[in-house]
């Protein structure tokens, strides 16, 4: 059995006072690091994904026209725009014990981290599926945020790949009580198992 934890999109312009700030966001930075100074060592891979937007486009319509409102289901507010400090991780989020980065929407909208790109090492520029075979990782435990956007979309994935998930419900936050309600319940029907962090 090889494990493989992923960290999705601990970043500033995800928490509290981001562009897209979610509550609870930097208590689950906090609480992965605490996690990873415990369990590090269980994983073959750590791996963290970034939004890393393109400045110079609206990324494929995913960001909101300068004259229109965003609606918030296809269209969003300008953010993690690559080499802002949107864009950088939440300082809480210890990425010392990080062994792999992937950069996602680069110029196209992007929630699951199969959408991104290794960044860096011998893995550079390779997708996250391929990876995962190369290490015959078959589980995959989930942290991060959003639970109901790229949480959801990348623990869906990883089940469609033929992987065990686990999703750690006490290092997630969402964007909505309900729409995250509704993400767990789907992510369970389909087969991950949700769990507390401390089920060892």
């Amino acid at each position: 059995m090889t494990k493989a934890l992923f960290i999705i999109d601990v970043q500033n312009d995800f928490t509290e006072g981001g562009a897209l700030g979610v509550d609870g966001g930097a208590a689950v930075a906090a609480d992965i690091s605490r996690y990873l100074e415990a369990h590090a060592d269980d994983y073959a891979l750590v791996i963290a994904s970034r939004d890393w937007h393109d400045p110079e486009s609206d990324n494929g319509g995913h960001f909101a026209a300068s004259d229109t409102d965003p609606d918030y289901v296809v269209t969003w507010p300008a953010h993690c725009v690559a080499g802002t400090a949107g864009a950088d991780y939440h300082p809480a989020l210890d990425l010392s014990r990080v062994t792999m980065h992937v950069k996602k929407g680069q110029g196209e909208p992007a929630y699951s981290i199969y959408d991104g790109e290794v960044e860096g090492g011998a893995s550079d520029g390779a997708g996250i599926s391929a990876v995962l075979d190369e290490y015959g990782v078959t589980e995959i435990d989930v942290a991060g945020i959003a639970t109901d956007y790229c949480v959801r979309a990348s623990v869906l994935d990883a089940i469609e790949h033929g992987r065990h998930v686990r999703v750690f419900t006490d290092l997630i936050a969402g964007v909505a009580r309900e729409t995250s309600d509704a993400a767990l319940i789907e992510m369970g029907h389909l087969g991950a198992e949700l769990a507390s962090s401390d089920a060892g």
